[in-house]
């Protein structure tokens, strides 16, 4: 039987797993404002969470200003609303740089935010080389599940690689992608199509970093994954197992890896929003401990647990701290983090693996014989294969050949009274009032003349990370440091 710690690392990526060193408990969180989200963050560090994970916003996230025409009513509303270097100087007012690890999930404005931070750092007198996080970064599969891209797939690519370049050199320990399986999986995927796009997704990125003349040893230590994890218990440990085999071997065998760091499947989970249901709110917390629980059994590095009432709203303080409180439970009372891999030999479980890897497999084959995964989304292949299996869900969901408790078996007649956290009207106000006044006060010619700079950059070919960091540093805004590469890159729209 395979070891872990070993090739193909099936049962973990180190030899004693959990007995060593527990995965971060890493709750996402954000909304509002950015002073609003960093009172948020104190009180999970209080509470024992060993890492930060940002949510931005929508408008941050399409690259628009607070006070765009598009982002009215929704400014704060997903996430937090940052426009700026001085709003992200608030979102980590009083939080050291170098003393805790920071997730960002953002995509197609990744290179700004990271930007921003990697300032916010240099003021703290952080060196960047002891920065530690990640940044989501993954633009592909925005295309395919999600939606929140803002260019073509070819620039927006070179946004990605040029950000792998600069960083390798900027914030060495930066993990600077986060590959998504888990939106994939949200929009309704199978759990073997979670696994088989991600990676279709991975070895994209993989080949337009290595056509840019990067080594695969260089940046390839650097890339994480992001999966979801769902109630079908043993399904969802057995894709963990046959994820990180299948990770190993497309490193090794089909780009020459050499380094076994190189080799090894990193990845955060969450548990699955999709699963969360309004009614009986109080269930939620049984699907959401038996998901985390799956992601530990299946080797995560990291773990969000979702809030009962996030099918209602963003989740109250109380709720966030009885999420972050399943994963203590399960660290430090349930025993299972004795064992690196308690289901490893398992006849049912080696049987799931290894038929989960085949169908994923065969997956990649058939977009390989597309002419690769950017062909297979411009065709809208991978897309009709997540939606046609969102459908057959919801079909066994109506007709009862799927059962979901509270909601098609076992309703309850009485709605459970559930406290809902709601967003100030007035914090939109303020936002637009604040980036305002930041224009306005800000030294105009410099902040011009770095944003042409950039522009100058992103029609040429030259790294524009740095052109990026310096738009940043003269308080260039997330709107207008994505107007500018839109002039150059334009808008992508579906077919």
């Amino acid at each position: 039987m395979e070891s872990p710690g070993k090739f193909p690392y099936t049962r973990g990526i180190y030899r004693d797993m959990y007995r060593s060193r527990l995965w971060t408990m890493r709750q996402y969180a954000g909304f509002g404002s950015a002073e609003e989200s960093n009172r948020r963050y104190r009180y999970l560090l209080s509470q024992g969470t060993t890492g930060l994970s940002v949510a931005f916003d929508l408008p941050t996230q399409i690259g628009l200003d607070p006070d765009h025409a598009l982002a009215a009513g929704e400014v704060g509303r997903t996430g937090v609303s940052i426009a700026s270097l001085a709003d992200m100087r608030k979102l980590f007012d009083g939080i050291r740089l170098d003393e805790v690890s920071t997730s960002m999930t953002i995509n197609s404005t990744a290179a700004v935010l990271l930007a921003f931070y990697v300032l916010v750092a240099r003021e703290q007198g952080v060196d960047g080389r002891k920065l530690n996080g990640t940044i989501q970064n993954d633009i592909l599969k925005e295309y395919i599940a999600r939606g929140t891209q803002i260019y073509p797939p070819k620039p927006a690519l070179r946004i990605v690689t040029d950000l792998f370049g600069w960083a390798a050199s900027e914030v060495p320990e930066w993990n600077t992608i986060s590959i998504s399986g888990y939106h994939i999986r949200e929009a309704g995927s199978t759990a073997v199509q979670e696994v088989a796009f991600t990676f279709a997704n991975a070895i994209a990125y993989i080949e337009a970093a290595m056509a840019a003349g990067l080594d695969v040893d260089a940046f390839a230590p650097r890339l994480s994954f992001f999966f979801n994890a769902h109630a079908d218990f043993l399904t969802e440990i057995a894709k963990f197992r046959a994820a990180r085999r299948l990770y190993a071997k497309l490193m090794r065998e089909r780009f020459g890896a050499k380094s076994e760091r190189s080799w090894m499947l990193r990845f955060h989970t969450q548990t699955a929003g999709s699963s969360l249901t309004a009614q009986q709110p109080d269930v939620n917390v049984v699907r959401t401990t038996i998901e985390a629980l799956a992601a530990v059994l299946g080797g995560t590095q990291s773990l969000h647990t979702n809030s009962r009432d996030e099918a209602l709203g963003l989740p109250t303080e109380e709720s966030a701290q009885l999420a972050l409180r399943t994963q203590q439970v399960i660290a430090y009372e349930s025993g299972v983090t004795s064992v690196p891999d308690p289901f490893g030999g398992s006849y049912y479980m080696e049987e799931l693996t290894d038929r989960i890897e085949a169908e994923a497999t065969g997956y990649l084959r058939r977009i390989d014989g597309m002419g690769g995964t950017l062909r297979a989304i411009e065709t809208g292949f991978i897309q009709a294969e997540i939606q046609n299996a969102a459908y057959e869900y919801q079909r066994e969901v109506e007709k009862g050949e799927r059962v979901v408790v509270g909601v098609n078996r076992f309703q309850a007649e009485d709605r459970q009274d559930v406290p809902v956290f709601r967003i100030d009207p007035a914090m939109e106000r303020t936002r637009v009032a604040e980036v305002r006044a930041l224009r306005a006060g800000r030294d105009e010619a410099t902040t011009r003349a770095r944003l042409a700079a950039l522009e100058a950059a992103a029609r040429g070919t030259e790294n524009l990370m740095p052109r990026i960091v310096d738009a940043a540093a003269a308080e260039a805004t997330v709107g207008e440091i994505s107007d500018t590469l839109r002039a150059v890159f334009g808008e992508y729209r579906e077919r």
